[in-house]
């Protein structure tokens, strides 16, 4: 497999969420990606987008939420980028304090951080936030099927 990248960019609406994960998912399969692979990518790709969507362009269509995918025989690295005022990561609470456990929101960092093997966030002057998600490109070994009879 040689390396591709490939750039698409959806107007900030909770419908993107979905079709960002629909179309990366299509990608990855056309590259051979496991199953378990698209899970992962699956899950943390949604909170990213939700949060580009939802914290960062505040659902505004005008703004634009742009995902890029790069795959090379090793990795697969995405990249979610809004146009929104920024954030600190370091600031978000920790969802798994006793004081944030019961809230309905807030789990989407540490989720990324769980499905992905590396979690950056690039804060741009002049406004946006670019998340950049890294994973490994795991192969399963077939396992020996036993005849049962």
């Amino acid at each position: 497999m040689s390396p591709t990248t490939t750039e698409l960019t959806f107007p900030s609406r909770i419908a993107a969420v979905e079709e960002a994960t629909a179309a990366v998912a299509e990608i990855l399969r056309c590259t051979g990606a496991t199953e378990d692979l698209l899970y992962d990518v699956e899950v943390a790709l949604r909170e990213a987008v939700a949060n580009a969507v939802l914290h960062g362009n505040r659902q505004d269509p005008s703004k634009a939420v742009v995902v890029t995918v790069r795959t090379t025989p090793e990795k697969l690295e995405l990249t979610v980028r809004d146009e929104g005022a920024g954030f600190d990561p370091e600031a978000v609470p920790d969802p798994t304090a006793p004081d944030q456990v019961l809230r309905s929101s807030g789990r989407g960092l540490l989720l990324m951080r769980t499905f992905m093997d590396q979690v950056a966030w690039l804060i741009r002057t002049g406004g946006g936030t670019t998340v950049r998600i890294t994973k490994k490109r795991y192969t399963v070994v077939d396992r020996p099927r036993s005849d049962s009879g």
